[in-house]
């Protein structure tokens, strides 16, 4: 294995797991407060674009790791959503 992939792929392992534990987290508590809405929405998009990127380049690392916080990335987001459309019922019925 050539050493600047096993680099990447090591940076690509680092990266991706350590954001694993607060999307774990975030998906069991469904505690979303303190998340902008606006950054996780750019985030997201940015994570599906990198491994856009990597799958065109053939850079496996980037494409990987993307894919990989894709995967936990989404369900936090979904989780955002869903909490931001109920408080916006809430709020909407305190009005009433």
């Amino acid at each position: 294995m050539k050493w600047d992939l096993l680099l990447g792929l090591s940076a690509a392992f680092f990266t991706t797991f350590a954001f694993m534990p607060q999307a774990i987290k975030t998906i069991k508590t469904q505690n979303t407060q303190g998340i902008s809405m606006l950054m996780y929405l750019m985030f997201t998009t940015g994570v599906v674009l990198w491994a856009i990127y990597g799958f065109v380049r053939h850079d496996a690392a980037v494409f990987l790791a993307n894919v990989t916080v894709f995967l936990f990335a989404f369900p936090v987001l979904l989780v955002i959503l869903k909490n931001y459309y109920a408080l916006s019922r809430q709020k909407k019925k305190k009005e009433q």
